[in-house]
């Protein structure tokens, strides 16, 4: 029944048409937050809560303030992880062909989907959720072909053979931001000897080839030797020639590794002469296992001597400093590993067919030993780059792929990165620097689930056609059929004559059609091309996870400076990442995963996982320091839970005592109110403006924090316990009620605006019951916090403050007994404190003034000196109070001291204060409110 009354509610309030309502005002003021597209592989999870709802409370926020949102939710759908999941539960899925996977991996992105969107919808997002976008959408396809061909005809897309990281497990070429690294990952590591064929022409003297010299080694795959093309040095480091003690042999090694090396061999060196890196120059070795093979010694400067030798082994396909020696160089780069992780015919008989992290691995080792070149083996624990979906080891490998020339656009990147807003401002640096480390960006993947590269191939030279007409005939293809098209139909339907002739050819028959589609973090990088309105395609805000850094936000900075020298987004936020609540990674075995579903609707046993509804999961999001980790579980949610119905009763008092309360015929003017009113209202006005820039911000979790000090301290605490008795007791339409019941509607219409984007399905709530608004629009359509400047009186704040110090040092004074049964005297020198009390009790003593309502007593005195008839016994609490008015030009510290008597009256029945001359009869006040006279 609750659901159903809470459904009811958010239609009667146009919920959900709220952003197509927003879409259609006329309003200049615009505001776009561009949705980076989470991934269709999977249940929606606390992470997409994290992120969506953020992103919800800012663009609730906005237009709450006026402003137009464009706001679009997309989906990053193609791509191995999506393929690999599609196929997991396929018998035979390696016989199915290009289009048959294609089919099943669409099928699975688009149920992820729909069990995403309805989720999302759940958690109270705000979008036209008939319109979203979708990265197998044609029109994106096609999008996404026109900033690949405006990258490639700038010259920052190219084509090259050249090492990069590779997944065995997936056989395809991978991004860095698509590996994990396993910290305990477990290699075996070998020292080994590459004999010295011809010494380095400054060395001659100190080996004269009297006993066999060689370099020693050290590398922690073992399965590249076969492919080494050198052994390398650092020119300015120190390198030394030792004798081994045992076996007479000579080695070069660096001088810093001596004595660690010996360890390790568990030998001993003798240093027989010490050089320069630069001296090594001109010398080469003979490879370890393959004979008549050379490898010549060259200088590099990656080389390092935290580990091993200080000489590294230098095998071309498998390492990328490794490559550039060999491009400087002209050494071959020949790679003798197949996609598969298995070494080719080329590696020989002892090889061929055999897993290179596996029996390979072993295979060579043996290969070592039996050629007298391995020293030592062992195991050695390091960091070690995983496929992020297989989570299987990946290698590096040489083969043909296509490149964004990361180097020729990241100096324009990070220029353009530098006037870009960055909230945490630290992350900015974090940016810069992986941009930094960017020389190239591999594009292409070895898969059919995704967009492929438009490219076709010359049969018999491999050399490739793209040009303005090849491309513009695919993307009119694609936009109309999508990209299956590449896959169905047959090359003369996609490469014209035409373009055949332009580029020098004969026959669309000589050419086929590239099989390599282009990496997902292009296809979600370019998703402003498609997204972003108007002439500028740019968004204010991008809001994604501290991963993103390195991601999506660098895929769409890469590719919007290359196509078009400028940043797709004006401000980056960037939030952490989700952990259990004490702080640790969530996982099934550990049993701390938090399902959103569960938390909104409860478990199986509600008394282990109670329902709490869509706002608790949103308060927990917005009371999160969302900048670093943050951290949910059964205790946060209870927390969450438990200040949402704090909040209830502070929004539940107010309404109550609204009732019968018309503001537009019943308001009192500020300057006729209450003083502690107009003190009410300047705290709200200061609250409105800090609440908003909090918002700007992004800094919800101070919003938070502020409303629940307001709601609490200025409130609940103090406002609600002062008032109680004008309320209660006064004449129904007496001003003295009215005044407070004025800022009561103002207090509740504040509050439920400053806290709409967070919790809008209690804002909506409130709104529904409001007693004056009946056929209200609802609290989004009706605009943000109205607290009006004329509100502000900062002198006010000193008569008030000043009061409820006397008020703490009465209160103290009684420690806990009923207040109501005592009178309370004060007693203050002249001068400016004395004159602030006066405003709120004009009279000597009094049982009704403004002064007597916030002491809370039964009834107050004011004087300026103490009465001589203060009984002996009396306690009297001293205290001082510092006056800072126009800005600190005025100050006095003013003493004062508070005087708690018993009352001598009776108990009124009505009021419950000691007013009355008789426990029986109502005191004067009351009487007159029961005669119906009212005071005026």
């Amino acid at each position: 029944l609750q659901t159903s009354i809470f459904l009811l509610s958010l239609q009667k309030c146009g919920f959900s048409e709220l952003y197509s309502w927003q879409r259609q005002r006329k309003t200049k003021q615009e505001f776009c937050l561009h949705d980076g597209p989470p991934y269709a592989n999977g249940d929606p999870h606390v992470g997409h809560a994290l992120n969506k709802i953020l992103k919800d409370i800012t663009n609730r926020f906005y237009v709450m303030r006026g402003y137009k949102v464009h706001y679009v939710p997309g989906w990053d759908c193609h791509g191995l992880p999506i393929e690999l999941k599609a196929l997991s539960e396929v018998k035979g899925a390696e016989n199915l062909s290009p289009m048959e996977i294609r089919q099943r991996a669409r099928e699975f992105a688009e149920k992820a989907i729909e069990k995403q969107k309805s989720a999302f919808i759940r958690w109270g997002v705000m979008a036209d959720w008939a319109n979203c976008y979708r990265t197998f959408d044609p029109k994106y396809e096609a999008n996404q072909l026109r900033v690949f061909y405006k990258m490639y005809d700038k010259g920052f897309v190219y084509q090259d053979y050249k090492p990069v990281f590779w997944s065995p497990s997936t056989k395809t070429a991978l991004a860095e931001a698509e590996l994990e690294y396993n910290e305990q990952h477990v290699s075996r590591s070998v020292y080994m000897k590459f004999p010295l064929l011809k010494s380095p022409p400054k060395l001659t003297s100190v080996i004269d080839g009297s006993s066999p010299a060689s370099v020693l080694v050290w590398t922690t795959q073992p399965w590249t030797v076969p492919a080494n093309q050198a052994v390398c040095y650092m020119p300015d480091a120190a390198y030394s020639v030792v004798k081994c003690t045992a076996t007479g042999e000579h080695f070069i090694l660096a001088a810093d590794r001596v004595e660690s090396t010996a360890a390790v061999l568990d030998t001993q060196f003798e240093v027989m002469s010490t050089c320069k890196g630069v001296d090594l120059a001109d010398g080469s070795c003979a490879h370890p296992t393959i004979p008549g093979r050379v490898s010549p010694l060259l200088p590099a400067n990656h080389v390092t001597m935290a580990k091993g030798t200080g000489l590294v082994h230098t095998a071309p396909a498998h390492g990328m400093e490794d490559y550039s020696v060999a491009s400087h160089h002209q050494l071959p780069t020949d790679c003798l590993v197949d996609e598969g992780g298995f070494f080719t015919k080329a590696a020989g008989p002892e090889l061929q067919n055999k897993n290179v992290l596996e029996e390979g691995n072993e295979a060579v080792i043996q290969m070592l030993q039996a050629a007298g070149s391995l020293l030592k083996e062992e195991k050695y624990v390091h960091s070690y780059p995983y496929d992020w979906r297989t989570k299987k080891p990946m290698i590096i490998r040489a083969s043909k792929q296509w490149f964004v020339n990361t180097a020729s656009v990241k100096a324009t990147a990070q220029e353009v990165l530098k006037k870009v807003k960055v909230i945490p401002t630290s992350a900015v640096n974090r940016m810069l620097e992986m941009l930094d480390r960017r020389t190239f960006w591999c594009i292409s993947r070895q898969r059919c689930w995704g967009v492929p590269i438009p490219v076709f191939y010359q049969k018999n030279t491999g050399e490739c056609l793209i040009n303005s007409e090849t491309i513009t005939d695919v993307i009119k293809i694609v936009e109309q059929q999508g990209t299956d098209a590449w896959w169905t139909l047959p090359i003369e339907q996609l490469l014209s004559k035409e373009a055949v002739a332009k580029a020098g050819g004969h026959d669309v028959l000589d050419y086929v059609k590239g099989q390599d589609v282009l990496d997902i973090w292009f296809d979600s990088g370019t998703s402003w091309a498609h997204v972003l309105e108007g002439a500028e395609q740019r968004a204010d805000t991008y809001l994604e996870g501290k991963d993103q850094l390195g991601g999506w936000f660098q895929s769409s900075l890469l590719t919007s400076v290359a196509a078009r020298k400028k940043a797709p987004y004006k401000t980056l936020v960037v939030h952490g990442f989700t952990l259990g609540e004490k702080g640790e990674k969530m996982s099934k075995s550990i049993g701390n995963v938090v399902d959103p579903d569960v938390v909104i609707n409860g478990g199986e046993d509600h008394t282990k996982d109670p329902p709490y509804g869509a706002d608790v999961l949103r308060w927990w999001v917005a009371e999160s320091n969302v900048f670093n980790e943050v951290l949910i579980g059964p205790v946060v949610l209870n927390a969450a839970r438990d200040d949402i119905n704090k909040l209830r009763n502070t929004l539940r008092f107010m309404l109550g005592n609204v009732a019968g309360f018309n503001p537009e015929t019943d308001s009192i003017p500020a300057s006729e109110m209450y003083i502690v009113d107009q003190y009410m209202l300047h705290l709200l006005q200061d609250y409105g403006s800090k609440v908003t820039e909090a918002y700007k911000e992004y800094d919800y979790s101070k919003v938070v924090r502020l409303l629940q000090a307001f709601c609490s301290r200025n409130l609940s605490n103090f406002y609600f316990s002062v008032i109680k008795d004008r309320l209660y007791c006064e004449e129904e339409k007496d001003p003295k009620r009215r005044s407070c019941q004025t800022v009561l509607a103002e207090a509740l219409d504040i509050v439920v605006r400053s806290f709409a984007p967070i919790l809008p399905h209690l804002a909506e709530e409130v709104f529904q019951h409001l007693p004056y608004k009946k056929d209200s629009e609802g609290v989004f359509r009706t605009g943000w916090i109205n607290a009006s400047s004329a509100w502000k009186k900062p002198g006010i704040e000193e008569a008030i403050e000043g009061a409820c110090a006397m008020r703490d040092s009465f209160l103290g004074s009684i420690s806990g007994k009923n207040a109501l049964e005592y009178e309370v005297v004060i007693v203050i020198e002249p001068g400016l404190l004395f004159e602030l009390m006066e405003a709120l009790q004009a009279e000597e003593t009094s049982s009704v003034s403004q002064l007597n309502e916030i002491m809370m007593a039964s009834q107050t005195t004011l004087l300026s000196e103490l009465p001589k008839e203060t009984p002996a016994d009396a306690n009297v609490i001293k205290g001082t109070f510092l006056i800072n008015l126009e800005g600190g030009v005025i100050r006095e510290e003013s003493s004062y001291k508070v005087i708690a008597l018993p009352i001598a009256k009776a108990k009124c029945p009505r009021c419950r204060r000691y007013t009355s001359d008789s426990s029986s009869t109502p005191c004067p006040r009351c009487l007159k409110v029961i005669a119906g006279k009212g005071s005026t």
